[in-house]
């Protein structure tokens, strides 16, 4: 299984023969130390800073970034006030690389300063909490016979309040309020203060990216700029040889291709942390679980998305006018799409539903399965404030017009009495423990758990990098997939918290990809081949379709009832 190749507006990964020649050779002789002991892209990343008041770095993983910075902040913090002197202040998400980059300083001192450097300390720093009370803790700094020093900080946004200086964010994408601490520094600017921000990134909705975005943009102004340092740049500026230098081996043409591709081979199937860690090239979520250039692939055209949002109004209806209104909408959207997709193909079918009834979508996924056993879904059925009724209504038309079919439902929660319904309805499917085969009726009552979504939403993911699957192109959709994220090495969709909803609006969460997991499970899970022989219900206005007057009836494209 290859990789597929990133989007236009995205940087390709380089393979290692398309390396540029020096980084693929180690001339004879070569001193890697010879230039200095920066290499090019570190001396470019302080280089860029001199003019600037907020300077960012978005790198690749291990390129050396906090090694260069201490050594710059060291002669800062050496020098006297009129050549330029100030105190460094140096914030990261955790304690350790804090006093790994004092004890970078205290290194850098005994050289650059000549010894005028006292000693690392760990002192008492004042910590104020929100609520305006104070605590007491650890922090360390090295200072300098200047009156400078470079202190460490923790990441609390507060610290920084009131100081004057050079503020340093390290590994800025892990920090749990990196917005915040921005603001805080903003401040120092007023008097000459700089701000000097780096991280790897972590996720397209990571503040760190927006940071990135905004400042390439311009919003912060002509005295703000981005550098982008990948781990292609660092091994083409000598990286490997510098891990040689430091380890005591002699460093050759083939140690270097076989350490490089070692790097490269570690993250496995996890293309997309690759690519973040070390491409520069952050992935749709914290964790995502499907690249964006998967779902892309699988979009290939624009197919029907038969979307209905219905107001607060309708399920107060009567109950004959809410199946006459339903049953006119399938005669005049689903029934000619049913008809179309049953000319065009002959072989089995699967289908997926997940079940809301309100805030988020139903969404049915009906997936023709070819002789490839590729899942080709030639229209949607997205329903949000359904009443449970009309959802069974439009599920069972479906089920209906369709033959040979395969069905799991979301069987969660309120999603329960459907499923039970339809169960009734077309008969349940039976695992047979002895063979581990379904048999009995098409219908799969599914109870979603992480469990489940262990062992089933990674086969569905397995589709899109396999190229087996074709959805509508639809950015709604493609929303969906992108919110599919690894929650404790898991491929699901994660809960949200009623905490963290800012309003009542309808949201999105998710429903096409669960759906799309659903219908694989269908496909994975088939029963004897069998047609569907069930027509609409007596006196229940028909499921297919009316003689009332439909001229209020909306269209499905107007998206709302």
């Amino acid at each position: 299984m290859g990789i597929p190749a990133p989007l236009p507006d995205t940087e390709r990964v380089v393979e290692w023969d398309e390396l540029p020649e020096r980084a693929r050779q180690i001339p004879a002789n070569f001193n890697p130390l010879a230039d200095g002991v920066l290499m090019l892209h570190q001396s470019r990343w302080i280089q860029m800073q001199q003019d600037l008041d907020i300077a960012v770095c978005e790198k690749g993983r291990r390129t050396g970034i906090t090694f260069a910075q201490a050594l710059t902040d060291t002669i800062t913090a050496a020098s006297a006030k009129e050549a330029g002197g100030a105190d460094i202040w140096y914030m990261a998400d955790t304690r350790e690389k804090g006093l790994e980059f004092i004890g970078y300083c205290g290194k850098f001192a005994q050289i650059v300063a000549h010894g005028q450097a006292t000693r690392i300390e760990q002192h008492i720093f004042v910590d104020q909490l929100p609520d305006g009370q104070s605590r007491n803790i650890q922090a360390f700094r090295v200072r300098f016979a200047s009156g400078f020093r470079i202190t460490a900080l923790s990441s609390r946004p507060e610290n920084i309040h009131g100081l004057q200086g050079y503020v340093n964010i390290d590994e800025a994408a892990l920090h749990k309020n990196v917005s915040h601490v921005l603001e805080s520094a903003t401040a120092l600017l007023i008097w000459g203060g700089r701000i000097r921000v780096w991280s790897t990134h972590r996720g397209k909705k990571n503040a760190f990216n927006q940071l990135v975005t905004d400042v390439q943009a311009g919003r912060y102004g002509k005295r703000a700029n981005v550098i982008r340092i990948t781990f292609d740049d660092a091994v083409a500026n000598g990286l490997y040889e510098r891990v040689c230098f430091m380890n005591g081996r002699d460093a050759t043409l083939e140690g270097k291709r076989t350490w490089y591709e070692a790097i490269r081979s570690a993250y496995g199937p996890r293309k997309a942390a690759m690519r973040e860690e070390l491409d520069v090239i952050p992935r749709d979520g914290d964790g995502s679980a499907i690249p964006s250039v998967w779902i892309e692939r699988a979009m290939p055209e624009i197919r029907p998305v038969l979307r209905i949002v219905f107001d607060d109004d309708f399920p107060r209806r009567t109950e004959h006018e809410r199946e006459t209104w339903c049953a006119t909408w399938i005669a005049k959207n689903l029934l000619p799409l049913i008809e179309d997709a049953s000319a065009r193909f002959n072989k089995r079918w699967a289908i997926g539903m997940d079940f809301a009834r309100h805030r988020h979508f139903s969404v049915i996924k009906p997936a023709h399965i070819d002789q490839e056993l590729r899942r080709e879904v030639p229209f949607l059925i997205e329903l949000a404030n359904a009443p449970t009724r009309q959802q069974e209504q439009i599920l069972w038309a479906l089920l209906d017009g369709l033959s040979n079919w395969t069905f799991a439902g979301d069987a969660s929660g309120p999603g329960q009495t459907l499923m039970e319904y339809t169960g009734d309805r077309y008969g349940r499917a039976e695992l047979n423990p002895d063979t581990d085969q379904y048999s009995g009726g098409p219908v799969h009552e599914i109870t979603l758990s992480r469990s489940w979504y262990g062992e089933w939403m990674g086969k569905y993911i397995s589709l899109f990098e396999d190229g087996f699957i074709t959805l509508p192109r639809d950015v709604s959709l493609e929303d969906d997939h992108r919110a599919v994220e690894f929650v404790d090495g898991i491929p699901m969709v994660p809960k949200i918290e009623r905490k963290d909803l800012k309003d009542a609006e309808l949201i999105r969460h998710g429903d096409g990809a669960i759906a799309g997991a659903l219908m694989n499970f269908a496909a994975l899970n088939p029963v004897d081949e069998w047609v569907s022989e069930f027509t609409a219900l007596p006196g229940k206005g028909g499921l297919y379709g009316t003689d009332d007057d439909d001229d209020d009836l909306p269209s499905y494209e107007s998206g709302a009832w």
